[in-house]
């Protein structure tokens, strides 16, 4: 099928450009959503005479955008969840988790706007790009903890999530010095 977008799309083009798509993309993503139409005639009409305020529109949420940008850059957001002794989640951290979280904290953020390639299933500090335009994206820092207590101490640097093993060395000297112990006071007897 062959469509007009009616924004810039990545991966595919610019603000009135005439692509071929699957018609299943087509039909289920860009034409409900509004980011394109179809490439009829009376389409290609009403674009092209709609096409100055649509690019006026355009830079107007860009520029909004680049300002939120700006204030969200860098910006870290705390979310606490039940782990394990290693650091693994029980549950995970969704898109949808972190929209709320950021929108909690004074930003206007939907799922949709989240970009993650998995959802996040460890404690630590996660890098997390925002597309607030198809142009403008803006990456925050999601800190994971247990507790506020140690959602500080990540910020600070601190590695929490390592679990302290001993190794057999360790294991056998204290074994052997407490046998040695017991042996030497079932001797005296």
């Amino acid at each position: 099928m062959e469509v007009i977008l009616m924004e810039r799309i990545a991966k595919l083009g610019q603000m009135g450009d005439m692509v071929r798509v699957k018609d299943g993309y087509a039909r289920n993503f860009l034409l409900p959503g509004g980011k394109a139409l179809r490439a009829t005639a009376a389409n290609k009409a009403r674009f092209e005479t709609q096409r100055a305020q649509l690019e006026t529109r355009n830079l107007e949420l860009k520029s909004e955008a680049s300002a939120v940008a700006e204030t969200l850059n860098g910006q870290v957001f705390v979310i606490i969840r039940q782990a394990g002794e290693t650091g693994h989640l029980y549950g995970s951290v969704s898109p949808r988790d972190i929209a709320e979280i950021v929108t909690a904290g004074g930003f206007s953020a939907n799922r949709n706007q989240i970009v993650l390639a998995a959802p996040i299933k460890s404690i630590g500090l996660h890098e997390v790009p925002v597309h607030l335009h198809p142009e403008v994206v803006a990456t925050i820092t999601v800190n994971v903890a247990r507790s506020p207590a140690e959602a500080e101490r990540q910020a600070a640097g601190e590695e929490v999530n390592v679990v302290e093993e001993a190794t057999m060395d360790d294991l056998g000297l204290e074994v052997g010095a407490a046998l040695a112990d017991a042996g030497g006071s079932l001797g005296d007897r």
